[in-house]
């Protein structure tokens, strides 16, 4: 997966089930691809030890500070594209929130209700 984020070190903040997926939001990351990340929501599908998704909360590039200090990154095999930016997204309940919704949509999981594990 190109522009996969490489953590060096994180801390889980919360976990999730949805469908058949598990998603586990970091937060005091630590990586080495350049990025500087606030919150990490990887979709993990059951069985397999690779997230297939990421939704990446992350410092936005200075030719967006103007709309917000983070953008909304979403990562996946198919594409890599910040959706927004703004200040909010560094409200970790709003980003889960949000990461969700963008998960359900990317996996085809419209259906399918997020459960909080921790």
């Amino acid at each position: 997966m190109q522009d996969q984020p490489r953590i060096k070190t994180a801390l889980p903040k919360r976990r999730y089930q949805l469908g058949d997926y598990s998603a586990t939001v970091l937060g005091e990351i630590e990586a080495d691809d350049g990025r500087d990340y606030r919150w990490l929501m990887a979709f993990v599908p059951m069985g397999r030890n690779e997230p297939s998704l990421y939704v990446c909360c992350e410092a936005a590039a200075a030719e967006r500070r103007g709309d917000g200090d983070w953008d909304m990154r979403i990562v996946s095999e198919a594409m890599t594209d910040v959706l927004d930016t703004a200040d909010h997204w560094g409200d970790l309940d709003t980003f889960c929130e949000q990461a969700i919704d963008l998960g359900r949509q990317v996996l085809g999981l419209a259906n399918q209700e997020a459960f909080r594990l921790s």
